[in-house]
């Protein structure tokens, strides 16, 4: 059976992280030899196969007072070891700079290279570095996982010929969850708390849904990022006044029970890569209007006006009358929502697990 070598920064809580848990995971139980290596390993992450060896070979304290250039030479370095010692069948690298230091690591080394983007291209692979990176070392890789066109659409050819297109695999407890006999009047999100997700606007959005609709409420659920966007949040309630109706709920391990009775699922983000909560919400069937961002994430997912609407972004105008349709339109709500119970047709992790193996077996075999 194959050994397999991920590496990413961490396995906190995020989505390309939680994507590299659940594959990780899945090889093993298939008998797979899986390591992950990571940069840190913190308190609260996703948790891994007790087969798996999950593995620290970033810096070490002694290491903080290097220079900065001597720090990322030495992150390579001891990747680098690590793959030697390894010894693996391919690695596969998740995110952007875990993508650099993996090319740059195995230089000249006779190991397949599988690189997977997970963020919309704009902003993340344009800087100067990036510009300079990306044709010296993208051309190393022997694939790429992308998880949307637009994805793929922003690379080279070179990169577009020798890749696939893999949804995230759906997480099993989104998967056959009863429909609710009866929803409640509430808009429900689930994600990080963070400045890409623009619940800010969502807040403004459902305030018009709120002065048509008042007996109707909001739940944002979702960890605190530390990026300053919660107190962001909190400001914009009391501004509001709407304590009694918009509610921060915080983290929860249990979205399938909280969010499966909403009335209606609204997601805001100004860009995505191809974002877990909304396959989720379409899994559990819920009516959803979601903002039609970059890179195409959404747009992936839902067709518009057959299994959820789409939206254009930074406009809470429109977000509120999507919001709107679906709370007047009980019947279109509930029609999308079963439609966009066949997403699991597409992202079941048994569906996905088996383009990742036979995409891997193809790299390896030439």
């Amino acid at each position: 059976m194959r050994k397999i070598l991920f590496h990413i920064n961490c396995l906190e809580h995020g989505g390309a992280e939680r994507v590299v848990s659940n594959l990780a995971n899945r090889f093993a139980a298939e008998g797979y030899d899986v390591t992950v290596a990571v940069e840190w390993i913190s308190e609260v992450e996703y948790p891994l196969d007790d087969r798996i060896d999950h593995i620290n070979i970033g810096l070490t304290e002694a290491d903080e007072h290097k220079s900065r250039a001597a720090k990322y030479l030495l992150r390579i370095r001891r990747l680098k070891e690590c793959i030697r010692r390894v010894d693996p069948d391919i690695v596969i690298a998740f995110a952007h700079l875990a993508i650099y230091r993996t090319l740059m690591a195995t230089y000249r080394m006779k190991v397949p290279v599988l690189i997977s983007i997970r963020t919309d291209p704009v902003g993340h692979y344009d800087s100067r570095m990036d510009k300079l990176f990306i044709p010296r070392l993208f051309p190393r890789a022997d694939g790429c996982v992308f998880q949307t066109e637009g994805q793929r659409e922003f690379f080279a050819p070179y990169l577009q010929e020798n890749s696939r297109i893999i949804l995230n695999p759906l997480s099993e407890k989104y998967i056959g969850v009863e429909p609710p006999s009866s929803r409640r009047k509430a808009v429900v999100q689930s994600g990080r708390l963070v400045d890409f997700k623009y619940q800010h606007q969502l807040i403004d959005a459902f305030m018009m849904v709120h002065e048509k609709y008042p007996d109707w409420i909001l739940e944002i659920y979702g960890g605190d990022s530390f990026d300053g966007t919660k107190e962001i949040l909190e400001e914009r309630i009391d501004r509001y006044r709407a304590h009694d109706f918009i509610f921060l709920k915080g983290d929860s391990d249990s979205l399938e029970v909280d969010l499966n009775d909403g009335g209606v699922y609204a997601f805001s983000s100004e860009w995505e890569g191809l974002p877990n909560a909304l396959m989720e919400a379409m899994a559990l069937g819920l009516p959803i209007v979601s903002t039609d961002c970059p890179c195409g994430g959404p747009a992936t997912l839902i067709t518009d006006g057959v299994d959820g609407l789409l939206v254009p972004i930074h406009d809470p105008d429109a977000l509120a009358s999507g919001m709107l349709r679906l709370i007047d339109d009980r019947e279109m709500a509930e029609r999308l929502g079963m439609n966009a119970r066949k997403i699991v047709e597409r992202a079941h992790p048994d569906i996905v697990f088996k383009q990742w193996a036979d995409y891997i077996e193809e790299l390896c075999d030439k």
